[in-house]
This record gives C-alpha cells, structure tokens and sequence, in this order.
C-alpha cells in the first residue's frame, strides 16, 4: 500500500490510477457469491482442466476487455454499494467497465489450483477476471489469495512494515520517505517565466515555447515543485494536480 502524507495527499489519486501487478492464487470447479474463497460456494462443476487449455484461456484476456464488476464490491449503483445489496440477498446489474489486462503469466497449476502473476490497469477486479476464466473453462473457479507485488514503478521488495518504520523513526532514521521526484517517474519540466508561473498557479493553460512530447510532466519553477501537468498540442501544458 502507498502511503501519502502532507500535501503529498493531494498527489495519491495519480499513484493509484498507475497500473498495478498482482499475484493470485485460484481453484477451478466452483464458485461462491463473492467470487473469492470468503464466500459461499454456489456453483460447481468438477472437471479436468490442462495447463495447455488454461494458458490459452487468458490469452482471450489479454488487452482491453469489458469487466463486470463482482456483487460484492464497493462500487455504488443508485447510491447503494454492491456489497451492501449483495448481503441483503439482493443482485442488479452492474455496468460493464473498460479495463486492461497487460499480461497474465501462469507461475504454477496442479490439480486445478493455480497461481498466476498479473499486471492490470485501475479498476480491474481481480476476482472478476478469475470467474470469468472458469466461465470461459467451461466451469467455475474462485480466488483463494491475493497479493499486491507493484504499483506502478513502486515494488513490494522496496516497501517497509510499520514495526521497520517505527523502529526506523525511533533511531532518527526517516529513509522510508521518499520525495516526490522517487516517487513520480514523469519528466521534469521547468516553467521559465513569472507569466507562466502565475497562470499554472491559477489552473490556466500555459503556451510554452519549445515542444513536447504529448504525456504527463512533473511542473517546477525556480526548483519549487508545483504539481503535475500533461502536454497537449505538443506546446500546451495543463495542470491537473497542484502541490
């Protein structure tokens, strides 16, 4: 998990809207309400299923596909949240989402458990993409772990527990924060001008001179960090998030 503190705070959409990398482990011949091992098991269908016809199962899932979101899930429809209406016995229909899947990669599969690495855009409902496999198996299977390994360039192997950051704070040790620079890997823009400073500043668009690659920047004047900005155009730079 990502921790934002300060005015950082302002910044942790952009962090959570990067892609994410998932490991998961998942049982093939049932189903349960929440799509998850937590659930009650609702359906089932033991057969045999080969590490040859599962591997071909999620090449289907590759790229940018239209996702169901589970019942139990904190989406809201009508003001109500899925998981609410789900434990009062009640399903609607929940609006297709667009999501992407960049790769699946099989990491282990005996007797119809497998564990896979994933890496999908915001929104992708890991449960979902599982219960849709089955279904495309021609069975069911369910989710029974699972562990976020990355957030966009930011990696479980780099992270620290709470007990190593309390140990690190008490011996004065504060390397567990990290900058805005470590913690956006967007290039560095420079605005030149007081005149751009001023209309960044005030949420206006700002004509710079030289042109750019059209994608997100990380916006400075005189050193000071500012926020974030995308270029359109090539040479219009607007700010979306302000430090």
């Amino acid at each position: 998990m990502l921790i934002c503190v300060g005015k950082a705070t302002k910044l942790a959409s952009d962090l959570e809207a990067k892609n994410k990398v998932y490991l998961a482990d998942f049982e093939i011949g049932y189903a349960t309400d929440t799509y998850d091992i937590e659930g009650k098991r609702i359906a089932e269908n033991l057969i045999e299923v080969s590490k040859d016809n599962l591997e071909l199962s999620f090449k289907k899932f590759i790229g940018d596909i239209k996702q169901v979101p589970p019942m139990y899930s904190a989406i809201k429809i009508d003001g109500n949240k899925l998981y609410h209406l789900a434990r009062k016995g009640i399903e609607v229909e929940r609006p297709e989402r667009d999501v992407t899947i960049e790769y699946i990669k099989l990491l282990d599969f005996k007797d119809n458990k497998a564990k896979i690495e994933t890496k999908v855009s915001k929104g992708c409902y890991i449960r979902s993409l599982i219960y849709d496999i089955g279904l495309d198996l021609g069975t069911y299977a369910t989710m029974t772990e699972l562990q976020r390994v990355d957030v966009g360039e930011h990696s479980l192997t780099n992270s620290y527990t709470l007990e190593q950051m309390e140990e690190m704070a008490q011996n004065n040790d504060l390397s567990f924060l990290k900058s805005i620079e470590e913690v956006f890997s967007y290039e560095k823009y420079n605005l030149e001008t007081e005149k751009e400073f001023t209309l960044f500043k005030n949420g206006n668009t700002v004509k710079i001179k030289e042109s750019l690659e059209n994608k997100k920047y990380r916006i400075y004047f005189q050193d000071e960090f500012l926020g974030l900005a995308s270029i359109e155009n090539n040479n219009l730079l607007k700010g979306y998030k302000y430090y």
